[in-house]
């Protein structure tokens, strides 16, 4: 289940238990309403609470990042997972955007907020 919020040049997602491909696709949805009346924006994507993901969501995760390769600013992930940081890693390769990985979502929204004062 996810848990989404929008403010303007930012997507926040809160994901409790099993990410599944159909969350995905809500997440999609707003990234993709937001990009085309916004361009690029941040996006916040807490994962503290995932239990775990599906594998068809991985391979959409992979799709969705090399189509909207310039569709963020920064995205900041927040994880205690070496999985997860290492699948942020990995995502570098299919998006322009800077990414990082933290702990606490108080963190992250710092890292994001110095963004705005940029």
């Amino acid at each position: 289940m996810i848990v989404t919020d929008h403010q303007p040049g930012r997507v926040t997602v809160n994901v409790y238990g099993e990410f599944t491909l159909a969350d995905y696709r809500e997440l999609e949805e707003l990234v993709n309403f937001k990009v085309q009346f916004e361009g690029p924006v941040d996006l916040l994507l807490n994962l503290s609470e995932m239990a775990g993901f599906t594998l068809d969501l991985a391979w959409e995760e992979v799709k969705f990042a090399r189509q909207h390769a310039a569709d963020f600013r920064r995205i900041a992930v927040v994880s205690s997972s070496q999985w997860v940081a290492w699948s942020a890693w990995l995502n570098r390769t299919f998006v322009e955007a800077e990414i990082a990985v933290f702990d606490s979502a108080s963190d992250a929204n710092i890292w994001l907020g110095e963004a705005d004062e940029v």
